[in-house]
């Protein structure tokens, strides 16, 4: 007699699907060296690193006109080159602008140079005076034979060296021209290219968010921070006019201070110092000495205090102690050039960290 169907022992279980082994984690020695590998490789490879990452960023700043050029029916090649093109322009006629009062301000340097000398020594005379009766009275109490001899050691300025610089710096400034050129003709064809090959719509999504929000939010900040700068640059130029100095040379110092202002902290203090050296060259009295450094000190504060966290807003906040360290490191590794990419980048890194999971207190901690 046949089984039933009821009678029949019942099916095995299906397996479970196996687990996907945990991913090694890598160990804290480990995560130190390729630290530290990375950080010398972009030192030792800064000549190729910094072209680069300053065209990315001109591209991303510029992506915006070209889309809106793009709008009144204009070739994306054509609206690129007008964009550097434009910006070319731009920097070569505030070149022009300021070749004049520069190049007058150089030749008088060591004029000024000499007058500000007397000045600084009319200041410390007093202090020079009791340093050498501290030193008579300790060669009278020690005696002659205790003095320590100096070595006076002199450096030769090569000016071969210059020679060498010179077209080195003109062609790392004609890469970032045509780099920029490219990354905003080709950039947006490379961009898709990569999301496409990403395995799953969800990250191909995803990466494209990162990417137009980094594209939205540094162009919102580079704008708003030159427009800043620049109402700085007049006002303190503005300032400068009212206390007796000529509008050109004004103009000149307007604008060293709009580019200082790039860099926070650094350049407002090398700002300050340069303001104090005018006011020693331009006035005699103690107090009008130091009213163009306190000028530039109160427009900074009233800049950073007030204006730029109402423009900006929250969302570009970054932890002072965050941007001093930065500072140091890109400094450090970049020069000028790193001290200006500091906050873009700290910016870039603020907004991806803010869109990973469980990566949103990193990004907090940046605030």
């Amino acid at each position: 007699m046949p089984a039933l169907p009821s009678d029949l022992p019942p099916p095995p279980p299906a397996p479970e699907p196996a687990a996907p082994a945990p991913r090694p984690r890598a160990s804290t020695a480990l995560l130190v060296l390729a630290t530290l590998a990375v950080g010398y490789t972009l030192w030792a490879a800064q000549d190729v690193v910094l072209p680069v990452l300053l065209a990315m960023f001109f591209a991303l700043v510029g992506n915006p006109i070209i889309r809106l050029l793009q709008k009144l029916r204009l070739p994306r090649f054509l609206a690129a080159l007008l964009v550097v093109l434009g910006g070319l322009a731009a920097t070569g006629a505030l070149a022009v602008q300021l070749a004049g009062p520069a190049t007058e301000w150089v030749q008088q340097a060591p004029q000024q140079m000499r007058q500000v000398s007397r000045q600084v020594q009319a200041f410390v005379k007093p202090m020079q005076q009791a340093n050498q009766a501290a030193e008579s009275f300790a060669r009278a109490a020690g005696g002659e034979g205790n003095r320590k001899v100096e070595v006076i050691r002199t450096q030769l300025d090569d000016p071969y060296k210059a020679l060498v610089r010179t077209p080195r710096l003109a062609a790392s400034a004609l890469a970032v021209v045509l780099l920029t050129l490219f990354f905003m003709i080709y950039g947006e064809n490379l961009q898709r290219q990569v999301i496409a090959l990403l395995p799953n719509r969800q990250q191909k999504r995803f990466t494209t968010d990162i990417l137009r929000a980094m594209e939205r939010e540094i162009s919102r900040y580079v704008l708003a921070i030159t427009i800043i700068n620049a109402l700085v640059g007049l006002a303190l130029a503005g300032v400068l006019v009212l206390l007796g100095i000529a509008v050109p040379e004004a103009l000149l110092w307007g604008t060293v201070a709009m580019l200082l202002n790039f860099a926070p902290y650094v350049g407002p203090l090398v700002g300050i110092m340069l303001m104090l050296l005018v006011g020693m060259t331009q006035f005699r009295e103690p107090l009008a000495v130091a009213l163009p450094a306190l000028a530039y000190l109160a427009l900074h504060t009233l800049e950073g205090q007030l204006v730029t966290p109402i423009v900006l807003g929250r969302r570009m906040a970054i932890s002072p102690l965050m941007l001093v360290l930065a500072l140091m490191l890109f400094g450090w590794l970049w020069g000028i050039v790193g001290l200006l990419l500091a906050v873009p980048l700290l910016v870039c890194a603020k907004l991806v960290l803010a869109r990973l999971d469980g990566m949103q207190g990193w990004a907090r901690l940046l605030e």
